[in-house]
């Protein structure tokens, strides 16, 4: 498997596999945190590859001294064989390599069903819209998001 930041050519797989694993509204939402992530930082926007296949990507982004991860999507016929474990892993390290120690995971309506395999990976859940890791390996209060 190939991970490697997202390029503008990848836009219709990726978007094919939204389209297989979100609702429509939440395929709009994550449309627009692509667009405003690539704008900022496209090393933090990553895919995976098998065969020359499109088969995962992640969004990352950055805000003060917390790191988010979003959108995690993995093909279908692909879930299950660590694509989505490796690209978290690699996007968790790019956003330590730029000075971020806590990171953060959005959990919400369309993406609820991912709280285990985030869990799994060392995200506690702290509430129901955010899981959390700290890189300090200190526990830190939960942030509620409204």
């Amino acid at each position: 498997m190939n991970l490697r930041s997202f390029q503008l050519s990848d836009v219709h797989e990726v978007t094919s596999i939204w389209k297989m694993t979100a609702s429509k509204e939440r395929e709009e939402q994550t449309l627009q945190v692509l667009a405003k992530q690539l704008a900022y930082d496209r090393d933090l926007v990553l895919v995976a590859e098998k065969d020359g296949m499109v088969v995962g990507a992640i969004v990352g982004t950055i805000e003060k001294d917390t790191g988010y991860l979003y959108c995690l999507a993995v093909h279908p016929m692909f879930q299950g064989q660590g694509v989505g474990r490796e690209l978290t892993i690699l996007l968790e390290d790019r956003i330590r390599s730029k000075g971020v120690e806590r990171i953060q995971v959005m959990v919400d309506e369309g993406t609820e069903k991912l709280a285990p395999f985030y869990h799994h990976l060392g995200y506690p859940q702290v509430s129901s819209s955010i899981l959390k890791k700290n890189w300090l390996f200190q526990l830190q209060d939960a942030v509620s998001t409204t």
